[in-house]
C-alpha cells in the first residue's frame, strides 16, 4: 500500500472512495524492560528528552501502524482514511498501542 494514501482525513485529494471495507486495526502490547528503565532513570537526572522511551514509543507505534496496513491489505484496500493512534496502560509498565482507521478502495479522479 502506498503510504501516501493513508491519512487522518476522511478524503484524499485527487481520489474518490469507491468502496468502504470497514474498520481496521493494528495492536501492539509492549512492556518496558529493566535495562531501559535504569537507562531512562539516568537520563531523567539531566532532564530533557528520554531517548530510550522515545525510541520504544516510536518502534511500538511503527509496529502497530504496519499491522494496521497489513490488515487493510488483507481486505483488499489500497488506502486508509481516518487513521488514528490510541494508547492504554494495561498494567504498570505494560502499554497497548492501537493504530486504527477505515480501509477503503480509492480510484484516481
Amino acid at each position: 500500500m502506498d503510504h501516501n494514501l493513508i491519512t487522518t482525513a476522511f478524503t484524499i485529494d485527487g481520489y474518490k472512495i469507491v468502496k468502504n471495507l470497514g474498520i481496521i486495526r493494528g495492536i501492539v502490547v509492549r512492556s518496558r524492560n529493566i535495562f531501559a528503565n535504569i537507562g531512562a532513570a539516568l537520563q531523567t537526572i539531566k532532564g530533557g528528552n528520554i531517548t530510550l522511551y522515545t525510541e520504544l514509543c516510536e518502534k511500538t507505534r511503527s509496529d502497530a501502524f504496519e499491522l494496521m496496513v497489513q490488515h487493510a491489505e488483507e481486505l483488499g484496500a489500497n488506502a486508509i482514511i481516518g487513521m488514528r493512534y490510541d494508547a492504554t496502560e494495561v498494567m504498570s509498565g505494560v502499554t497497548e498501542v492501537l493504530a486504527y482507521g477505515t480501509a477503503v478502495i480509492v480510484e484516481k479522479i
